[in-house]
């Protein structure tokens, strides 16, 4: 039977006899370094490859909040992205990002629309409202002081989109009731559940200034 202080250090911690220590280091050395390498040269190519298709552009003419905009847009930005990114309308905002919360509402010619779901090239001779627009000389619309006197605002991250469902709402129905207005708002979703304090300010807004929103 061998006596097992003849075993060497290397086979007893695992390394090939026929491989020396620093045979062993400098092979796990450039395996270490070629792994961290390898995720550089992904990015690197990955950009090379973000900056070739944002060379190409389409130019589109619209209008937001009233203002002529001409624009060259990427044919993949969505209008949200176009509206937050490159036109600094943060009041819209990304919720679910695939059309299922209504954060990102604004109106396109007077519809309400999700905002993540419409592509931006698509917009060209459109008229677009965002929740920047709805105030006049410093002034709250009638539907966002009602949402501030009803205290329809909780977390604040739906109010834009509910806000401006409501204004489409009574640009249509004036004076609409409260299950006219629960129906004509089920598309936005309130998480922290505030939707009775929404519903109640949507219906006052609606007897403001004549029903105008």
């Amino acid at each position: 039977m061998s006596d097992p202080s003849d075993t060497t250090n290397e086979e007893q911690e695992g390394i090939a006899p026929e491989l020396t220590r620093r045979e062993f280091l400098q092979t796990t050395g450039t395996t270490v370094a070629a792994t961290a390498v390898a995720p550089a040269l992904v990015g690197a190519a990955n950009a090379n490859a973000q900056q070739v298709t944002g060379e190409a552009g389409t130019t589109i003419n619209l209008t937001v909040n009233g203002a002529a905009q001409t624009v060259e847009v990427q044919d993949h930005w969505t209008l949200v992205e176009l509206l937050r990114d490159h036109l600094q309308l943060t009041g819209t905002k990304i919720g679910c990002n695939r059309s299922e919360c209504g954060a990102c509402t604004v109106l396109v010619d007077g519809e309400p629309v999700y905002s993540c779901s419409q592509l931006a090239v698509w917009m060209d001779g459109r008229s677009i409202t965002t929740i920047e627009g709805l105030s006049s000389g410093g002034q709250l619309s009638p539907v966002q002081q009602a949402f501030v006197d009803h205290n329809g605002a909780q977390c604040g991250f739906c109010t834009s989109g509910q806000i401006m469902t409501a204004t489409a709402l009574l640009a249509s129905n004036p004076s609409p009731t409260a299950g006219q207005v629960k129906g004509a708002m089920v598309g936005n979703i309130c998480r922290c559940a505030n939707y009775n304090a929404i519903v109640e300010a949507v219906v006052d807004a609606g007897q403001r200034n004549g029903g105008a929103a």
